[in-house]
């Protein structure tokens, strides 16, 4: 968590951002954030994060609340090669971005 902070912190492209919720104990986080960078667009991002479980969903949308591209990894979509990693953009996709920092890679390009 304290990576994702730092990211956002120190990136030029974040505008803005809000921690919606966040939890955490000796074996878990959960973590929930609003990002608005430079464009206006918003970034929403939930990670639940323990030593079994990685879920994560980031949801990037334009500031008309069009969906650009949402990245997650709920356990559907089997027929992808890199289930359960999953994007859609808005069409469902493989996803290769399976982290905030690679999410953040993404946007920063587009941004830049």
């Amino acid at each position: 968590m304290l990576k994702t902070l730092k990211l956002i912190n120190s990136s030029s492209i974040v505008k803005k951002y809000e921690i919606q919720d966040f939890k955490e104990d000796r074996d878990f986080y959960f973590l929930k954030l609003k990002i608005t960078f430079i464009d206006n667009n918003i970034l929403f991002v939930k990670e639940y994060v323990s030593q079994n479980e990685y879920l994560y969903s980031y949801h990037w949308q334009d500031n008309q609340d069009n969906l650009l591209i949402r990245w997650d990894n709920s356990p559907h979509h089997k027929e992808l090669g890199t289930f359960p990693h999953h994007k859609h953009s808005p069409n469902l996709e493989e996803s290769f971005e399976i982290c905030f920092t690679d999410v953040f890679s993404v946007i920063r390009d587009r941004l830049s």
